[in-house]
């Protein structure tokens, strides 16, 4: 791949095992309906924003939770606006990026974005809406 290539096509970065990829509106309304089982957590990312790519190691690096105890999943927005459009319709929340969206009951229970997405904001939020 050119220099030029690199510039100006984003790649996705390396996520947390434990984190599960967005891809296709299909797989958004199994998520719905596995949210009514268990509370469900998107994280909406741009490979070409800082703050976003900040949020990113913060997560990862402050990331201590039981597998299982949620469904986190990570969306590209760089490839997958289409998914992040529908959700922000289909859920009522403003698009941001990054943002973090929690969903529980087919419903957006609490959502941020910027700065205050990191892994002790997930922890203090998944606990109100438990």
């Amino acid at each position: 791949m050119s220099l030029l290539d690199n510039i100006f096509h984003a790649h996705s970065p390396e996520i947390h095992p434990d984190w599960k990829i967005l891809e296709s509106l299909n797989q958004w309304e199994g998520i719905m309906q596995d949210s009514h089982n268990r509370p469900v957590v998107l994280f909406k990312h741009s490979v070409r924003c800082g703050i976003s790519s900040m949020a990113l190691h913060q997560l990862m690096d402050g990331w201590n939770f039981t597998p299982g105890d949620f469904d986190f999943y990570y969306l590209d927005l760089i490839h997958h606006r289409d998914i992040s459009n529908h959700i922000a319709s289909a859920l009522g929340v403003t698009h941001q990026s990054p943002q973090m969206i929690i969903v529980k009951n087919g419903e957006a229970v609490y959502d941020t974005s910027h700065h205050k997405v990191h892994a002790k904001q997930l922890g203090e939020a998944l606990k109100k809406v438990a």
